[in-house]
């Protein structure tokens, strides 16, 4: 089919965003990059890229406005693309995943399509159109690339060890032992922040990913998690987005065992230590919620 132009009437870019490139000196620069980069549609690669995932990372924000990121998985080709601004998903969230009451039509979620075993990764925001027992559709207004910078290629190994044996959420307001050791030897995770309905633009969510050397997280005296800004894109997406509203949502992934580690909660960024600090809300485990085992691989 022949793809849509996209259409940039104004800036590509919310006030937050703006806010950090130009606090990063990139502003003008990022301006002309994103009227180019930053589409109103999905180009047929990133259509066939989604389609062939066997999960995506969503992010998505609650009725108290807290953000969340979560995992839907199925088996490649759960996520369709009938056109070039529309996902069909089939797979609903774990039992306990907040993102279950934000999947409603006229939700604005985020996703994040990521194969780790070639570091590819493409982003799309957009509004929940329909919403049923199977699944949901997401209508597509902005869609782009990233670059493979700070993945870890993992290749998917079969079933995770002990899937099925629980499925069982676990709220907690603190992280116990369990938590901060997954976290503290962590080379990725996902994050979940959004922006607020202004200047004539609606309310936004996104995730993204975040990754570094193995243990490169630490934990603060007062139990924030310290996260190293290193240099990407430098769109600003979710620093821009925390500068608009500072709350945010981080999920950890037990690769071995399949289980998964949502936490909310309210960040500070220093922008002179190139870094930003997370301080946990409160949070849930997902156990069993990922089907996958993945391992690491060399490049």
């Amino acid at each position: 089919m022949q793809e849509p132009h996209p259409s940039h009437d104004g800036s590509p870019w919310h006030e937050g965003e703006r806010a950090a490139q130009r606090l990063a000196g990139v502003a003008e620069r990022m301006e002309a990059l994103g009227k180019r980069v930053i589409r109103s549609f999905m180009p047929d690669q990133h259509r066939s890229f989604f389609e062939s995932l066997p999960f995506v990372v969503v992010g998505s924000v609650d009725e108290e406005g807290w953000a969340w990121a979560s995992l839907l998985s199925g088996e490649p080709g759960f996520v369709r693309s009938p056109d070039a601004v529309t996902l069909d998903i089939r797979a609903r969230p774990a039992a306990g995943d907040p993102l279950a009451h934000s999947v409603r039509a006229g939700a604005r979620l985020g996703m994040l399509g990521i194969e780790l075993a070639t570091r590819r990764r493409n982003r799309v925001n957009g509004e929940v159109i329909r919403a049923a027992a199977e699944g949901f559709s997401l209508h597509v207004d902005q869609s782009f690339g990233n670059c493979p910078k700070y993945i870890h290629p993992r290749q998917a190994a079969g079933p995770a060890l002990g899937s099925g044996a629980s499925n069982a959420s676990e709220s907690f307001t603190r992280l116990d032992g369990r938590a901060r050791a997954l976290i503290s030897s962590a080379d990725t995770f996902f994050v979940a922040s959004h922006a607020p309905a202004r200047e004539a633009r609606p309310e936004s969510a996104d995730v993204s990913h975040r990754g570094g050397p193995r243990g490169f997280l630490r934990f603060d005296a007062d139990g924030s998690i310290i996260v190293p800004d290193y240099p990407g894109n430098l769109f600003f997406n979710t620093l821009g987005n925390l500068m608009l509203d500072p709350r945010a949502g981080l999920l950890f992934a037990d690769f071995d065992r399949g289980d998964l580690l949502q936490v909310t909660g309210v960040t500070a960024i220093a922008w002179q230590e190139q870094l930003w600090r997370f301080k946990p809300a409160h949070g849930r485990w997902l156990n069993g919620a990922l089907p996958i085992r993945f391992t690491p691989v060399s490049l």
